[in-house]
């Protein structure tokens, strides 16, 4: 592994710093912003962030009036995403979550097929009600969370960057729903369970929402600064953090066969 110099030590150590102190700042004028307009939720406003740093998907588990939905739009604006939502229902299919391919036919009689991009297209996406909906429209966002794109009749769609899922679920009603599977549960980073305000907050709810004028939400960073906060928490390419200092892949080789060791499969294979 090579041997960082001093100056070289200290220009990285500025870097890494000058990365937390920017992605604090932000993290404050969000929370700030979201707390303006959702009261009493911060814990769950806390861990929505942190889902949203993390580039991960978050399930938000609580009965309905406690702001979920506003939650997600709001978060959008603040952090001056592209949100939408999606209703799940028992009769939702997944082309009305991905979109589908229509037959044009030009002016001269030419025809061929136009794909027409679904909801599922956009930053932030507010998966209202998930469980209300089949195991097979459930599995359209499968791919799209893992992934970063979907595949309609063969061709390849990317989606926006950044993508987040942010899917609500009634705890309570529990006919006519469809628990979600293991492979859609282990798409999510976080479930972030969404409790009643206390008193206080409650009191704050009532005065600001019978009002003439109710709160709005104002942005308080846009994409590329939610992006760069995003690689500052959890950079997608380590190098991209460490540069010349990134370990020889010998270092890298004795990591991986003492995590395989812990594991048990040195035990099992051979290669190990």
């Amino acid at each position: 592994m090579a041997v960082p110099s001093g100056e070289g030590l200290e220009k990285l150590e500025d870097m890494i710093v000058r990365a937390a102190e920017s992605t604090a700042a932000h993290i404050r004028a969000a929370k700030a912003a979201i707390g303006s307009v959702i009261f009493g939720q911060d814990r769950v406003v806390e861990h929505a962030l942190v889902t949203v740093l993390s580039g991960g998907h978050a399930l938000l588990v609580g009965v309905p009036g406690l702001a979920k939905t506003k939650l997600v739009d709001t978060m959008g604006t603040v952090l001056g995403l592209d949100a939408r939502r999606i209703q799940f229902t028992p009769d939702l299919m997944p082309s009305d979550i991905l979109g589908s391919e229509v037959l044009e036919e030009s002016p001269g009689g030419r025809r061929n097929f136009r794909f027409i991009s679904g909801p599922i297209f956009a930053q932030l996406l507010m998966a209202d009600e998930i469980n209300r909906a089949s195991p097979r429209t459930q599995s359209a966002l499968l791919q799209a969370m893992q992934e970063q794109h979907v595949t309609v009749a063969g061709a390849r769609h990317d989606l926006p960057r950044p993508f987040h899922v942010l899917a609500t679920q009634n705890p309570l009603e529990q006919e006519g729903t469809y628990p979600l599977p293991e492979a859609q549960l282990d798409r999510f980073l976080m479930e972030i369970d969404v409790d009643y305000p206390d008193r206080d907050a409650e009191r704050r709810i009532l005065f600001d929402t019978t009002g003439a004028e109710e709160s709005r939400p104002k942005a308080a960073m846009t994409v590329d600064e939610l992006i760069a906060d995003q690689r500052a928490v959890f950079p997608r390419d380590p190098k991209d953090l460490l540069g010349d200092f990134w370990p020889e892949e010998e270092s890298i080789d004795d990591f991986l066969a003492a995590l395989r060791e812990w594991r048990g499969h040195a035990k099992t294979d051979p290669a190990a």
